[in-house]
């Protein structure tokens, strides 16, 4: 007797924010932030954390000041602390949980580093590198260990200081692969849902 496997039916708004999302990268960011913005309002502060935690973190991307880029960036992390991996295993394409961390942290880090608090960032990034042991030997993991690097010797003075806007070094889904973005973007970070 054959066995059945059971296949998990796709989520339609993590479909939704993958869509917006690849307009963002398309080089749409003003049409991209108005509807990333009208799925938030569908969505709400008390809907899914999955969804809140991928919507807040393109979000973030779409930001014109640093100051909203952090808030958005505080809302992904405060998403992903309500998710049990439970939930995430019910998205297909979902990691585990705790890898979300390595790249919420670095976020927030490159967020200071922008605002020029360097003490809240290296807090971040040393949150960051602790969860880094979640992350596979692979492209996405690559990616964030190597920006987490890029943006700790920025911080010590020994890297660049100009050039760009990006304090990461332009790392992640985000500047490297994402748990759902593949090679390019903007920096790095949890997911950046595919469609």
């Amino acid at each position: 007797m054959a066995e059945r496997q059971e296949q998990v039916a796709p989520d339609a708004m993590m479909t939704r924010i993958g869509q917006v999302a690849m307009l963002h990268h398309a080089g749409d960011r003003e049409e991209a932030r108005g509807r990333f913005l009208g799925l938030w309002a569908e969505i709400g502060d008390g809907g899914d954390p999955l969804h809140r935690c991928t919507l807040a973190h393109y979000l973030a991307d779409t930001q014109d000041d640093p100051v909203d880029e952090l808030a958005w960036d505080l809302r992904a992390l405060s998403a992903a602390e309500e998710l049990t991996d439970e939930r995430v295993a019910e998205d297909e394409d979902a990691l585990a949980v705790r890898a979300f961390y390595p790249s919420l942290h670095l976020n927030l880090a490159a967020d200071y580093v922008k605002l020029g608090r360097s003490d809240a960032a290296r807090s971040h990034l040393r949150r960051a590198r602790g969860a880094v042991g979640v992350l596979g030997d692979d492209s996405y993991g690559d990616g964030v260990r190597a920006a987490i690097g890029r943006l700790e010797l920025r911080l010590d003075g020994d890297g660049p200081t100009g050039g760009g806007s990006d304090p990461a070094g332009g790392a992640g889904p985000f500047g490297g692969p994402g748990p759902f973005d593949g090679p390019g973007g903007d920096r790095p970070g949890p997911p950046r849902q595919r469609p």
